[in-house]
């Protein structure tokens, strides 16, 4: 089995920084891209960056210049630093990974979520 478990959300206010970490573990042989989503209430759900395992990355438009995303490989783990906080990135983020696990399979796998609200 295969978990992804988030940390580091939180109330931050705006033009503030949060740095967000998922960590998967579990029967892991490798993991391809990783991903960061958003779902604001009322909203669809959102990709907010995403990062390959050789480290090629791709941003949303509204996050382009002050969200980074990038991940360690041999802790299979990946980070979402956040700056510059606008009202509008309030939302619960999910942490996404393509996972082949030691049984060959290739299965998408998402974390619980962790509440992000930007607000003074």
């Amino acid at each position: 089995q295969v978990q992804l478990v988030e940390s580091g959300g939180g109330l931050v206010q705006p033009g503030g920084s949060l740095r967000l970490s998922c960590a998967a573990s579990g029967s892991i042989f490798s993991i391809y891209t990783m991903d960061w989503y958003r779902q604001a209430p009322g909203k669809q759900r959102e990709l907010v960056a995403a990062i390959t395992r050789g480290g090629s990355t791709n941003y949303a438009d509204s996050v382009k210049g002050r969200f980074t995303i990038s991940r360690d490989n041999a802790k299979n783990t990946v980070f979402l630093q956040m700056n510059s906080m606008k009202p509008e990135d309030t939302a619960v983020y999910y942490c996404h990974a393509n996972i082949v696990t030691n049984g060959g399979y290739e299965w998408s796998y998402w974390g619980q979520g962790t509440q992000v609200t930007v607000s003074s």
